[in-house]
């Protein structure tokens, strides 16, 4: 399972042993930041990473450092 990591925004793959996790799955847009561009500086610029973000600091706040989010956590 790949979770992404609330204050890095990196992915990490979790064979065993997955920690506590927030989900994040919503209705797909235009520019919605894919598992191939999660990882690419240009992620940064795209209509959806604005929700990602923000999805990771209510995590932070809520207490989890992990999340999976269903278009680029696959």
């Amino acid at each position: 399972m790949r979770l992404l990591n609330t204050t890095t925004l990196k992915l990490r793959f979790f064979v065993q042993d997955v920690p506590p996790y927030v989900i994040l799955s919503h209705t797909w847009g235009e520019g919605e930041v894919t598992f191939d561009d999660i990882d690419k500086p240009q992620a940064k610029e795209m209509a959806g990473y604005d929700k990602i973000a923000r999805c990771c600091q209510q995590a932070v706040l809520d207490g989890f450092e992990w999340v999976w989010i269903d278009t680029c956590c696959k």
